[in-house]
């Protein structure tokens, strides 16, 4: 059986920075944005992480158009750098390498973190490679501290803040699970449906000596009137989907 063609040449290749042309302009409030500062502090303390990426080289010129890696440029020329790894695509296909590319989960984020630490980087160096406070590489090394092996299952693809886990851990394993279950349902994964439905969680579901949490101008009785209508709409979708598929 024959492997699918890579999109691009698997080895990075060094190039100069004049050699590479980005695809579009930059905003001129680039440089003051928190995410730009990020990479800049990540290059500082442990240097180009991700190669850029950039198409076959101009014929006439020689020169590369920037897929993938705007900031991470900006960055290097900022920082004074001269030349980058670079991965070079193989194809002219119309749609762009952003397309192409799978974000890391905020699960494989966890991981990530969690076995730096391990191998002896201190949460003070990740810290400051990200520009963030110490206190959230605290929070995402403990992502999963709590959550139930079918609720991390469920999340393992998904962007969430660390807010939604601390929401989770307040939850019963069977309760964490039905509450993902709507959320999905409902397209929401913000924390404050989490919190709204941790709100409308009875006493026996929560976890440990978590309390049920009232929500200002509604009612115990609203609350389960509210439960159910999302149990409602879970049930109704689930069917949809089964006679969708059957």
């Amino acid at each position: 059986m024959s492997r699918p063609p890579l999109g691009f040449i698997p080895e990075p290749v060094t190039l100069s920075l004049d050699q590479i042309w980005p695809s579009r302009k930059p905003a001129e409030s680039l440089h003051a944005s928190r995410k730009f500062k990020q990479i800049v502090a990540s290059m500082q303390a442990v240097g180009l992480i991700e190669p850029l990426s950039v198409s076959q080289p101009d014929k006439a010129g020689g020169q590369y158009v920037l897929l993938d890696g705007h900031l991470r440029l900006l960055a290097l020329k900022q920082l004074g750098h001269v030349d980058a790894p670079c991965l070079i695509a193989t194809d002219d296909e119309s749609y762009t390498y952003n397309n192409r590319v799978n974000r890391i989960s905020s699960i494989q984020e966890h991981k990530m973190l969690r076995r730096a630490v391990e191998r002896g980087v201190t949460p003070e160096r990740l810290a400051k490679a990200l520009n963030v406070d110490i206190s959230l590489i605290h929070k995402k090394v403990k992502l999963l501290e709590g959550i139930c092996p079918e609720a991390i299952e469920m999340l393992k693809d998904q962007h969430f803040s660390v807010s939604m886990s601390a929401v989770l851990r307040k939850l019963k394993p069977v309760r964490q699970v039905e509450c993902l279950e709507l959320m999905f349902a409902a397209n929401n994964m913000t924390v404050a449906y989490a919190t709204a439905l941790l709100a409308a969680t009875p006493p026996h579901l929560l976890a440990g000596e978590s309390k049920p949490r009232k929500i200002r101008g509604v009612t115990a009785d609203q609350m389960a009137k509210m439960e159910r209508e999302m149990n409602k709409g879970l049930r109704k979708q689930t069917c949809a989907h089964h006679m969708l598929t059957s």
